[in-house]
């Protein structure tokens, strides 16, 4: 029972990539998910979450109008698209799963989450 991050990698500044989240051993069906960025020395934020049922989204200031949460009909995958990507979006993306709502989870990353993956790494350099 696992969650598994996929797609970081090397990206140059203004570009795209789209984060993948995926249950292994479980589905995601009654539980909020978020993506949380850890900068290199920073603590881990939150930037993104998404509810249960896929009605209520949370982005953090940083990332609104460039990053799009969403969860696939089968329940078992949640995607992070992030486009106009910037140096500073450099860092580990890590998922979690939570039965709390999606702005509580993305306010709060210290709390105890369900279930966390161990992260992909994301730079945007040039």
């Amino acid at each position: 029972v696992q969650l598994v991050e996929s797609g970081g990698g090397l990206v140059q500044p203004g570009g795209s990539l789209r984060l993948s989240c995926t249950a292994s051993g479980f589905t995601l069906d009654w539980y909020a998910i978020g993506w949380f960025h850890q900068a290199p020395g920073k603590e881990r934020k939150g930037i993104s979450c998404i509810s249960y049922d896929g009605r209520a989204t949370e982005y953090a200031d940083s990332v609104k109008g460039r990053f799009t949460i969403s969860r696939d009909a089968a329940k078992t995958t949640v995607y992070l698209q992030m486009n106009s990507l910037r140096p500073e979006d450099s860092g580990t993306y890590s998922c979690a799963a939570a039965s709390r709502s999606a702005q509580a989870m993305c306010a709060h990353p210290e709390y105890v989450m369900d279930y966390w993956g161990e992260g992909t790494l994301v730079t945007v350099s040039s």
